[in-house]
């Protein structure tokens, strides 16, 4: 079982920058693809940023050039940053974790409870 602990939400401006970290249980080495996904209230949950073991990236449009995920093995973290943000990336922010990427950007095995993003205008 892998436990994943969100952390680093809160509510900041539009255009400014906020950054995510997701503290894992297991090494995420072993994990092999964690992600971020988000859900807005009346709307259903969406993959926002996936990355595998060896650094491959998949990123949902909307957020391309904006957001970039990363992962720090020593420290079993992944991360998000967050920068040019819009009030339409408020959401509850999710790490899901899988063993492969295909699984964590269809039906992740391993969730986090969420962290609530909240962007002003």
């Amino acid at each position: 079982q892998v436990q994943l602990v969100e952390s680093g939400g809160g509510l900041v401006q539009a255009g400014g920058s906020l950054r995510l970290s997701c503290a894992a249980s297991l090494t995420i080495y072993s994990i092999n693809a964690m992600g971020w996904y988000r859900q807005a209230p009346g709307k259903q949950r969406e993959l926002v940023a996936a990355i595998t073991s060896g650094g491959s990236t998949n990123y949902a449009d909307s957020v391309k050039g904006r957001f970039t995920i990363s992962r720090d093995n020593a420290k079993n973290t992944v991360y998000l940053q967050m920068n040019s943000l819009k009030p339409e990336d408020t959401a509850v922010y999710y790490c899901a974790a899988d063993h492969s990427l295909l699984g964590v950007t269809t039906t992740p095995r391993f969730w986090g409870r969420g962290t609530q993003v909240t962007v002003s205008s």
